[in-house]
Order: structure tokens, then C-alpha cells, then sequence
């Protein structure tokens, strides 16, 4: 089972398992990780699970889908180049050990 390791802007570390299947986002959700929002819950629709992908899991979450860009312009707080949505990142058993950073805000 995937691991995933998310890391508020206070630096607080919470290390949790996720799914294959599973968005980032939904994880994040589903054990309590206030720091995701997750207004639209995953369609897409506003930037409140934006995301810094860890420099060196940047190139295994893939390019950003069609369309994030422009939702991560609406992003609270600012952007990077590893910006992500994580309703966007799909968990997948090369993810294990995936570390996200969550920006300060979100709305």
C-alpha cells in the first residue's frame, strides 16, 4: 500500500496510506488533512487542493492535465514550478513514499 507524506506549511509531517486509484486530494480528505480544502471535491472546478509536489517526486507525478494550469492561477497562495492540483495526481504503487507540500492558504 502506497505511503504518502504530507508536510503543512508549519512543517508538521503526517505520513498516511493511500489506495492505487486514489487522488492525492481524496487522501488527504479522507484522514483529515485540513490543509486540503477540497472546495469542488476533485472535479477540477477551483484551486483549494493546490500542492507543492516534493522536488524529487516532481517528475513521477507526471505533466499537469489539460485545464490546471488555469485553475492554479486561482490558486491563494503562490505558485511553483511544482504546483500541482491534488485531486489531480492519481496514487499509483511507484508513488510510495510520495512527499506533498501544502501551501499556507487555500481560499
Amino acid at each position: 500500500m502506497p505511503k504518502i507524506t504530507f508536510v503543512e506549511f508549519d512543517g508538521t509531517k503526517t505520513t498516511v496510506d493511500a489506495q492505487e486509484g486514489e487522488s492525492v486530494m481524496s487522501v488527504a480528505v479522507a484522514n483529515g488533512i485540513d490543509a486540503v480544502v477540497a472546495e469542488c471535491g476533485g472535479s477540477m472546478m477551483c484551486a483549494t487542493c493546490h500542492c507543492y509536489v516534493d522536488d524529487a517526486w516532481a517528475e513521477k507525478t507526471g505533466e499537469r492535465m489539460d485545464g490546471e494550469d488555469d485553475m492554479l492561477e486561482c490558486a491563494a497562495s503562490e505558485l511553483r514550478e511544482t504546483s500541482r492540483l491534488s485531486c489531480q495526481i492519481k496514487i499509483t504503487d511507484e508513488l510510495d513514499g510520495l512527499i506533498v507540500h501544502l501551501p499556507e492558504d487555500q481560499i
